[in-house]
């Protein structure tokens, strides 16, 4: 079974910097891709950031190009979303999850984590 779970959350003001951390549990970690997701309150949950199996290929959504950057230590099973400049419409609950590609697309991802809440204040 594998678990994940994510750390680094909390209340940030706008323009500051977080470290999300994303551990995850069970065998082969390197063989899948990671992604990132946020879902704000009344919101979906949407696509932020996702990596290939070796961190070769990340793929970013538009509204956090250039501010977030997604990494991963295989010798950890750690999945990193380091983000900056943040701003209060980042402000949701982030969650990790496995993947078989680096998809947008949820639906790609067959384990997620329980969630980190990120708050930005204005």
């Amino acid at each position: 079974q594998v678990q994940l779970e994510e750390s680094g959350g909390g209340l940030v003001q706008a323009g500051g910097s977080l470290r999300l951390s994303c551990a995850a549990s069970g065998r082969a970690f390197s063989s899948y891709a990671m992604g990132w997701f946020r879902q704000a309150p009344g919101k979906e949950r949407e696509f932020v950031t996702a990596i290939n199996y070796s961190g070769s290929s990340t793929s970013y959504a538009d509204s956090v190009k250039g501010r977030f950057t997604i990494s991963r230590d295989n010798a950890k099973n750690t999945v990193y979303l380091q983000m900056n400049s943040l701003k209060p419409d980042d402000t949701a609950v982030y969650y990790c999850a496995r993947g078989s590609t680096y998809s947008f697309y949820s639906g790609k991802y067959d384990y997620w984590g329980q969630g980190t809440q990120v708050t930005v204040s204005s």
